[in-house]
């Protein structure tokens, strides 16, 4: 799930991003939410989640 805060939106997701530990990377689902270029994503246990979850937020911008 993404909030975004400036549009007050809820998307669902099947994934999130996680790091190798299964801590939820908030950091990264706030950049995608404010169109931020993404950090450092090294430590992503599935790197094809983020990039799932970006494609899914821009079709619905």
């Amino acid at each position: 799930m993404i909030l975004s805060e400036s549009e007050d939106k809820i998307f669902f997701t099947g994934d999130l991003p996680k790091t190798r530990s299964g801590k939820i990377m908030r950091r990264l689902l706030r950049d995608i939410a404010e169109g931020h270029v993404l950090g450092d994503t090294t430590t992503l246990a599935d790197a094809n989640a983020i990039e799932l979850l970006k494609d899914q937020y821009q079709d619905t911008e």
